[in-house]
């Protein structure tokens, strides 16, 4: 059952459990909507995700309100293992809730968290409410209404020295740039895939020699050299579509 139902940001809305959830920050639930269909996202803490309407999906998830069911599975896949002392957490937009869930569970494994966090705009930031679990916060949009104008990469690579390890999730343009700053060398970040069963059987997930819901969505950097990250997805029925 939804215990709250509240928004975030522009066309983004969070959407708590009345059940809590064993989990690792960075891993996905399947959510079930009878008569709609099934979907991955991510969790923002042990009874939260946050959504971002994109599609029939979506818009009928918010249609729900307090007091409304839904139906969960999971959580599935391999989330975060907390390595380094001074790290950054870069996200990209909607890629905010698994790095939320990162620092929120895992802030006493860090010496220093740094959020580098970057949207389209002011009104697309969502899950600012990091004070008590981050060190620093920095905030870029793509035309400068809030914070830095420009990507959080750019950020990063101007202060990659600074940080020992470095965490990622975002548009997959923006996790193939992270991984060219970083080398492929200390850092995970979290990829997505169109996703179907969840649990590694129907294949439809393939990164590579690897299925995202069953090894990932997590991955360390240097387990991604090579693989068609930042250059395609697939699309629903397999065909290639390519990034850029």
């Amino acid at each position: 059952m939804l215990r709250e139902v509240f928004e975030v940001a522009d066309n983004v809305k969070a959407f708590r459990f009345e059940e809590r959830l064993d989990f690792v920050p960075g891993q996905f639930i399947m959510l079930w909507l009878p008569g709609v269909g099934e979907k991955p996202f991510s969790l923002a803490d042990d009874d939260l995700i946050v959504v971002k309407r994109v599609g029939p999906f979506t818009s009928r998830l918010f249609k729900l309100e307090e007091g409304d069911y839904v139906w969960i599975r999971g959580p599935y896949g391999h989330g975060f293992e907390p390595l380094g002392n001074r790290v950054a957490l870069v996200a990209g937009g909607i890629g905010i809730p698994p790095l939320y869930a990162l620092a929120k569970h895992y802030r006493d494994k860090f010496g220093q968290i740094t959020l580098i966090y970057g949207a389209r705009t002011r009104e697309e930031l969502a899950l600012l409410d990091v004070e008590e679990f981050v060190d620093e916060l920095v905030v870029t949009t793509d035309d400068g209404s809030a914070g830095r104008k420009g990507f959080p990469t750019d950020v990063l690579g101007e202060r990659k020295d600074e940080f020992d390890y470095i965490y990622a999730c975002g548009p997959e343009v923006m996790l193939a740039k992270v991984l060219e700053i970083m080398e492929y060398r200390n850092v995970q970040v979290s990829s997505e895939r169109y996703m179907k069963c969840g649990i590694g059987v129907c294949g439809s997930c393939a990164l590579g020699p690897y299925l995202v819901c069953r090894d990932g969505p997590v991955f360390r950097g240097e387990h991604l050299i090579g693989t068609e990250l930042g250059r395609f997805t697939r699309g629903p029925d397999g065909r290639i579509r390519l990034l850029g």
